[in-house]
């Protein structure tokens, strides 16, 4: 996917052909590709169909390459697909986010369809840290998500998912949502999972279950260790009753390997959308110094 060009050769752009509306909804997709250039991550690859854009790109701290990722319609209805495909070269180091939540409308019975691939190379690091997903009532919705990372990549990825508008009296009585994440590190896989969410059930509303709250969150990652492993549970501590975390650390084969990396998996609840992205930029400022190596350097666009 990455073209063979010289570093200093601006970005490849290419739209893919034809428009983008079909009759059964929007196609969107988005390839990235980012590689080392002079002093610097550069976007060597972007190519784009439909309502998907990355507009430009920054670099406040220096190397690492920050892009914002647009879609312009400012929603998602059923019968739309949105496919999302990045990849890091070894060296390079691209932080991703977006500018406002993303939203899943009522459908009428068809699903709107969200994949994502993210590729991490040996020795490059990937920050993919969007703002929450919205599903409003009625709302039909299958959201995919891969990794797939070089034994010497290093990525912080989190997935945030908001089920109705509770404070507007949207609790999610009906529709769906399938989630499903799968990350592989080497020849390895760490994780495979998958969970069906469905409006008004008891799952919802359990103990067992998401415990009454709509906003759940999943962060990872790697190389994870113990010591991550323990100060994030020390760090949620201090944030109960809201949002609730549960933390694991999922080895790559021995003992040894876990104590030197292995893939950190977490999970948040809240009754807030607000308490939950908070919890997460939190998290995020305590692990990015310990797994990236820098210190937390936040996009400007989340103090707008």
């Amino acid at each position: 996917m990455i073209q063979a060009t010289t570093p200093r050769s601006p970005a490849t752009v290419d739209a893919f052909p034809s428009g983008g509306q079909r009759g059964d909804g929007w196609r969107a997709r988005l390839e990235l590709g980012f590689v080392p250039g002079p002093g610097r991550t550069v976007l060597r690859h972007r190519r784009h169909y439909g309502p998907l854009r990355v507009q430009r790109t920054f670099h406040p701290e220096g190397d690492p390459c920050h892009s914002y990722l647009l879609h312009p319609p400012g929603g998602v209805v059923g019968g739309d697909t949105i496919e999302i495909d990045v990849s890091t070269a070894a060296g390079a180091h691209a932080l991703l986010t977006t500018p406002a939540a993303g939203k899943f409308y009522r459908s009428a019975g068809d699903t709107a369809c969200q994949r994502q691939h993210f590729r991490v190379g040996d020795g490059a690091a990937l920050e993919w840290l969007p703002a929450l997903n919205i599903l409003h009532a009625g709302a039909r919705a299958a959201l995919h998500s891969r990794f797939d990372i070089a034994p010497g990549g290093r990525l912080l990825a989190w997935d945030l998912l908001g089920l109705g508008r509770p404070g507007s009296g949207d609790h999610f009585e009906r529709g769906s949502c399938d989630l499903a994440l799968e990350v592989d590190v080497g020849e390895r896989s760490l994780l495979r999972e998958r969970l069906r969410l469905e409006g008004g059930e008891t799952l919802l509303q359990a103990p067992w279950g998401l415990q009454g709250r709509h906003y759940l969150a999943t962060l990872i990652a790697a190389p994870g260790t113990s010591a991550m492993l323990d100060a994030l549970r020390d760090q949620a501590a201090g944030e109960r009753p809201d949002p609730v975390m549960g933390c694991t650390l999922l080895r790559r084969g021995t003992i040894a390997d876990a104590q030197e990396g292995g893939l950190l998996v977490c999970r948040w609840l809240a009754h807030s959308g607000e308490a939950l992205w908070e919890a997460m930029i939190r998290a995020w400022f305590l692990l990015r110094p310990l797994v990236m190596g820098r210190p937390a350097s936040a996009p400007r666009i989340w103090a707008t």
